[in-house]
């Protein structure tokens, strides 16, 4: 049992000297949105590298794959596999935490369903479904042609068990766009609780901004160790389905949650940077450690040490404008819904041509890349019908003003609003 091991002496004392050594660091500087900003537009540049690697990855499932799988990769897969998507979480509700106080309530509701349903929607119906045909088609358990399989698609119509990793679909999917539909539902409960109860949020607020050394690190993994203890058994892993995934649930909504009361609290950020060599290297640790055990504590620590070194040295090293900032913050929502179509296709013609091991993977991930900013550039951006449908704002001034001249004191901000969906 994975918790027999928190008994085991070897891991109580290592977590006593990671506690004690982050106890006796100190130092920092005042925040900026820009370290949140691009610390979004790489998290989500991982993201892209992460699903062209499920692509290659040995053993590890995926809606195609390639014939030159590598065993080797389940080791930085694994490495980003546990907190990347948590990241783009606490992103997330630091982006909401730059909105919240310039929009009523009901305002602030409908923006985000304007900018998350509807590109969610119309990814379901046109973005994904060729992901889901290619994988069909591998399967062996449709007819080649796109044309046909689109029709009976948006119609609606049923297909054969298991075609895209369901029982009798009947409906579309989402795939990759999960994120979107959970980010808001997390969005408007966050919303509901600034409208309902502002004093009580206010007062966590005040409460997580107190966090320091080792509470910084106890507290949240505590949390996560209470989820893995009571909710985890029953309903374990993530089933994507949104309406039974409530381990999920609790991890990603604490995360969010976690994001928006942090925001801009100058004494956290400064924590951050403070620890962020402690916090580095009980990452490293933990992920060592992960690869010889199960453990529970393991896999949470290894989690959130690795959240609060991104966060530190982003922090540290990251924290100013830069004149591609409010272009590339733009480009992450439309990448974000392009890039897994872009890989699936690409990977699916490429792997039919046995172009080897180095030529091919090359390919697809400069192809990913390439089709991403050729579709974002040329046609997204500057097409007023499609913006919307991608999560952009109808008018294209401030991805525009981006790219030719330098940013403002006020873009670092605004670029935080756009850097998750």
């Amino acid at each position: 049992m994975l918790w027999r091991d928190w008994r085991s002496g070897e891991l109580r004392l290592l977590l006593l000297a990671l506690i004690l050594a982050v106890a006796a660091l100190a130092s920092g500087n005042a925040p900026c949105a820009a370290a949140i900003a691009i610390s979004g537009v790489i998290a989500f540049g991982l993201l892209i590298l992460y699903h062209v690697g499920m692509f290659y990855v040995y053993d590890w499932g995926w809606h195609v794959k390639s014939a030159y799988q590598a065993e080797w990769l389940q080791l930085p897969m694994r490495l980003v596999n546990q907190w990347r998507m948590p990241l783009l979480f606490i992103i997330s509700g630091l982006a909401i935490s730059f909105v919240v106080e310039r929009y009523s309530p009901g305002r602030l509701a409908l923006r985000r369903v304007w900018r998350l349903l509807l590109p969610l929607i119309f990814g379901m119906a046109f973005i994904v479904a060729p992901q889901c045909y290619y994988e069909a088609l591998t399967k062996g358990l449709i007819e080649p042609g796109f044309g046909r399989f689109m029709l009976q698609y948006l119609t609606f119509q049923d297909f054969p068990g298991d075609a895209w990793g369901g029982e009798e679909m009947i409906v579309w999917t989402w795939n990759h766009l999960w994120y979107l539909a959970y980010i808001l539902f997390y969005t408007l409960v966050l919303i509901a609780l600034v409208w309902l109860a502002p004093t009580s949020l206010a007062a966590l607020r005040r409460q997580v901004a107190r966090l320091r050394g080792p509470m910084l690190i106890a507290i949240p993994v505590g949390l996560l160790l209470l989820y893995g203890r009571f909710i985890y058994p029953s309903f374990p892993g993530m089933t994507g389905a949104f309406i039974d995934d409530w381990y999920m649930h609790a991890m990603y909504g604490t995360f969010f949650l976690l994001g928006f009361l942090i925001g801009r609290d100058e004494g956290l950020w400064q924590e951050f940077s403070r620890l962020r060599f402690v916090t580095l290297t009980g990452a490293v640790v933990m992920f060592v450690l992960l690869n010889l055990t199960d453990n529970m504590l393991v896999i949470y620590l290894n989690r959130w040490l690795w959240l609060l070194a991104v966060l530190g040295w982003g922090y540290r090293y990251l924290n100013r404008p830069r004149k591609w900032l409010p272009y590339a913050t733009e480009a992450v929502y439309p990448w974000y819904i392009l890039h897994q179509t872009i890989t699936v296709v690409l990977g699916y013609q490429l792997a039919r041509m046995s172009l080897g091991p180095v030529i091919e993977p090359l390919l697809v991930l400069a192809g990913t890349i390439g089709g991403c900013y050729a579709l974002h550039e040329f046609v997204i951006r500057r097409t007023r019908l499609l913006r919307p449908l991608f999560g952009l704002s109808a008018s294209r001034a401030s991805g525009t003003r981006s790219r030719t001249s330098a940013p403002r004191k006020s873009d670092c901000s605004a670029s935080v609003r756009q850097s998750a969906p």
